[in-house]
């Protein structure tokens, strides 16, 4: 089971990181071409903060499934639980924001703290972001 759910947290990263890059461009593109925030922008930004909170699930229920609890899993943990909140912050800021008060910005930089989190996170457990664990 622990194999399994190891493989399961170490593809999830890779849909984790298109949807980074996917919500990064889209706010960049908003951002820069001094677009109307929308839709997209939400779905996006949701679709990013989503996964990365699966991604933090599945390697919750490794801990309790009994993967090894080392100092560098807990530092990899916290990382990646706050690069989850930092995800979260842009979505659920501008959804109560007035339509004509929200920006792409916050998601821009969001996002890019959040992939410098989860980049920290997994060099501790001694991977590299786009390296295979298989």
């Amino acid at each position: 089971m622990l194999i399994g759910l190891l493989h399961t947290h170490s593809g999830l990263r890779y849909l984790v990181l298109l949807a980074a890059v996917i919500a990064l461009a889209y706010a960049l593109v908003g951002w820069l071409g001094k677009r109307r925030y929308d839709r997209g922008m939400r779905i996006t930004g949701m679709a990013f903060a989503g996964l990365l909170h699966l991604q933090v699930v599945v390697g919750i229920v490794m801990l309790v499934a009994g993967w090894p609890l080392a100092g560098h899993v807990i530092a990899h943990l916290f990382a990646m639980i706050f690069a989850a909140v930092v995800a979260q912050l842009p979505v659920s800021v501008m959804k109560r924001r007035e339509p004509e008060a929200r920006t792409y910005a916050p998601h821009v930089v969001c996002t890019l703290i959040s992939v410098a989190l989860v980049w920290l996170g997994i060099s501790w457990v001694g991977r590299g972001l786009l390296e295979a664990s298989f």
